[in-house]
This record gives C-alpha cells, sequence and structure tokens, in this order.
C-alpha cells in the first residue's frame, strides 16, 4: 500500500476506532509478525490469534484474519508505547473443520507466552470450549470475533446449565465476544417471522446442541413478539419421524417453519421433506444454515424451487450496513486488493482494533494481563466500525443486528437489511 494512501484511509477509520494510527508498517507475510523497534527501550506485548486458516472454514477465517493484519498495520504495529508482536496460529482439522488438539495447543502456546496480553479466538463454538479453560488459568484476555453459542458464558435458556464455571476454573472470567448471541438470534428470528406475516410456526431442531439450544431460545422468548408456536420437534432425517412430522404440522396448519440446526447433508434432506409436507411454508434458519451448502443446489443444497420460501438470519451484515464498513472496504481493497472481502474480515479488524486500544489506554500498564481484562470488561461506550458497543458483566457484546438473509439469482444467501429484536431475554 502507498504510504499516501494508507493516510487517507486511516484518517476515515479513526474517528470510527479507538486505536490511534500513527503509521503504516507491513506486519508481514509469516505467522509471526513483529513491528520494528525504535530502540532497546521498546517494550514488546504479544498477541496470538487462533482460527481454521485452511480446510472448509478457510473461506470465512482468512479475511477474518486479514483484518486483524490490517488493523494492526494501521496502528503502526504499535499499542501505545509497546511494540505488538502478534502470532497467527491454525487450529483445522478433524471432520468439523478445527481440530481439538491443535486448539489446545494454540492456547498452550499463548499461555506459555509470558508476554501474552491479548489473545483472538475462537472461531468455532466448540472450539472456544477447547481453549477457554487453559487461557483462563493462565489470565489471558481472550475475544472472540465469532463465537454464538450462550453457554460459553451464560446458563440461560439454550445454554448448558452448570457449563459456564468449567471455561472459568479461576472464578474469573478471562473471556468476552464481539458478536451478538444466540439470544438475540432468535429473538431476530422470531421479528423476522412475524415481519413475515407468520402466524402459526412450527419449530423443528436437527437434534444437535446448536440446535437444540437455538429452539429452547425461541420458545423462551415467543411470546414477546406474538408468535403462536404450534410444535417444537426434534427432526432427525428418518422417514418414520419425518411423516409423524408431516401429519402433526399438517393437522396444526403452521404458515411458516424455523429449522434450528448447522448446515449439513442431514438439514438439507429435513428442509426437502418438510418442504414436501409443507409446500406453501416459509422455511427460517439461523446462522449456522444460512450457507450456499443449505441452499444452492450446485454446493449440495436444497432444490432451487424451495429457495424462494428461505429466509435465514447471520450475525454478519453486509458491509455497507456497518457505519465503519465503506471506509474499512476501502482499506481492505487498497491493502489486499479485494473489494468485497468476506463478512467475517471486519469482525477481525475490530478484534484487533479493540485489543490494540485498550492496551493504549493503560500507558506503561498496557504489558500486563490483569490490567487489559479490566480494562476490557469496563468498556461501555467503544465507537468502533462495528458501531458503539460495551460489553455486560458476562462479557457478551451489547450489539444487538443481526442480518436478515434471502437465497439471490446465484442461489446463495444475500444479505436483504440488518434486523434488531426489541427484546432479548
Amino acid at each position: 500500500m502507498r504510504l499516501a494512501t494508507c493516510r487517507v484511509l486511516a484518517a476515515c477509520l479513526v474517528a470510527l476506532s479507538a486505536v490511534a494510527v500513527s503509521a503504516c508498517g507491513r506486519s508481514g507475510d509469516g505467522a509471526r509478525a513483529a513491528s520494528a523497534s525504535t530502540g532497546p527501550a521498546v517494550k514488546v506485548v504479544d498477541i496470538y490469534s487462533s482460527l481454521p486458516l485452511h480446510g472448509p472454514s478457510a473461506a470465512d477465517a482468512i479475511p477474518l484474519e486479514k483484518g486483524i493484519r490490517l488493523a494492526l498495520e494501521q496502528a503502526g504495529g504499535r499499542a501505545g508505547p509497546f511494540s505488538v508482536r502478534y502470532t497467527s496460529l491454525d487450529d483445522a482439522g478433524g471432520p468439523n473443520g478445527w481440530d481439538p488438539s491443535q486448539t489446545a495447543a494454540n492456547a498452550r502456546q499463548a499461555a506459555a507466552d509470558p508476554s501474552t496480553v491479548f489473545y483472538i479466538g475462537e472461531f468455532d463454538d466448540e472450539a472456544s470450549e477447547v481453549s477457554m479453560p487453559i487461557l483462563n488459568e493462565a489470565g489471558i484476555p481472550q475475544v472472540s470475533p465469532a463465537n454464538t453459542y450462550v453457554g460459553l458464558t451464560t446458563s440461560q435458556s439454550g445454554g448448558a446449565a452448570g457449563k459456564v464455571a468449567p471455561y472459568a476454573p479461576t472464578g474469573t472470567r478471562t473471556y468476552l465476544r464481539i458478536v451478538p448471541t444466540d439470544a438475540v438470534q432468535a429473538g431476530a428470528d422470531l421479528l423476522a417471522m412475524k415481519q413475515a406475516g407468520c402466524t402459526r410456526v412450527a419449530v423443528a431442531d436437527d437434534g444437535e446442541e446448536y440446535g437444540v439450544g437455538l429452539a429452547k431460545l425461541v420458545e423462551a422468548q415467543r411470546r414477546s413478539y406474538d408468535v403462536d408456536m404450534v410444535t417444537d420437534s426434534a427432526l432427525v432425517p428418518t422417514a418414520p419421524v419425518l411423516r409423524v412430522f408431516a401429519d402433526m404440522t399438517t393437522a396444526e396448519r403452521p404458515d411458516c417453519v424455523l429449522l434450528a440446526g448447522v448446515e449439513s447433508d442431514a438439514t438439507v434432506r429435513m428442509t426437502t421433506d418438510v418442504h414436501l409436507a409443507l409446500p406453501t411454508a416459509k422455511i427460517f434458519a439461523p446462522a449456522a444454515m444460512c450457507a450456499s451448502a443449505w441452499t444452492n443446489p450446485r454446493d449440495g443444497g436444497v432444490p432451487a424451487t424451495i429457495d424462494p420460501l428461505i429466509e435465514c438470519t447471520a450475525v454478519t451484515l453486509s458491509l455497507s450496513a456497518y457505519p465503519g464498513g465503506k471506509a474499512f472496504r476501502s482499506a481492505y481493497e487498497a491493502e489486499y486488493g479485494v473489494s468485497n472481502p468476506g463478512p467475517y474480515a471486519i469482525l477481525g479488524y475490530e478484534a484487533m482494533s479493540l485489543g490494540l486500544s485498550t492496551i493504549a489506554s493503560l500507558g506503561p500498564n498496557g504489558d500486563s494481563k490483569s490490567a487489559v481484562l479490566r480494562a476490557l470488561f469496563s468498556t461501555t461506550h467503544r465507537h468502533s466500525v462495528l458501531g458503539t458497543y460495551g460489553f455486560d458483566r458476562d462479557g457478551d457484546t451489547t450489539l444487538r443486528s443481526i442480518g436478515l438473509y434471502k437465497v439471490g439469482p446465484t442461489g446463495n444467501p444475500e444479505f436483504v437489511r440488518t434486523i434488531t429484536p426489541p427484546r432479548v431475554s
């Protein structure tokens, strides 16, 4: 990137981020990058990220990691008086896109480094279940740019009761996230169905933890949105179960169906069979299904004839819907030559920006893990590219905007509008 271009773009973004933009140094192309020191007196702090950088999740994780690097570059590789050494770790592998043993190894590597003050990760909810206790024992602040499972921070409906303690064995929370939880998404799904004219809704989950939890969250909030839930079923895609579901739902006359699950061959079959049973019903789904692998027949998704009936939600918005999206897009394109980065890129940028500004705000104490942690949990009105937000006592963001998507002409989900549920419980 030309220096003149960098200065113009940094000026656009500085009003939306608390990070002081002083230069535009390269963060390097290798896994480990450090800014050039100005002299022997400069202290170094370490920031790590752990993301699935190859395999099925790489299409989202790589732009996210590039967003992290962009924020560090715009800050000149510094946070206040400290030089920042950034280490990008890969936890990809296994059938689900991430490898538990590698996630644990990444967390242990960061925990063993006495200079670590900030950790960005994980991308997958279950991966955070692995890394959180390790980082908590080391007192390292952890910020996820992607996790939504409520059970990581609370035991409310949709989370597993009693599961918070194992993630924070020290008794002090060290985990925060910058995206809304599934409780917010459940409210957004209900609001979307209400706005689509749904009056009688059938809910079917895939029997997995994510789907079961989301179905519980929808059930807990449905009265707030005046949605009549006529049935709530675990819908394993076998012929007998589907026949029972079809008979039950046909008798209840639902006009909409919410399928709570993850994108998989099973949920594709579920969707197809539900459509056969209820051919005019609108079909809604959460973020874990809002992907081309569910909506696009070329990628193994449902038949194209079902696409006009589909709406789904996601924690990511179109870049144009974020307050700082336009400036971020320009900066990302100038740096990487990509005009339309993946939707998670801006979340990676904000995760690093949050860490840098928090460290910088502490002055000479920015190398203290405990000081960084206290400052993060004290954040109330942070002005960022995502909007103004803070964190509650559980470490959850106060942001409430969810993206609503419909299937476009290509067969892939396309952003329609932002939806913000007025009530979340």
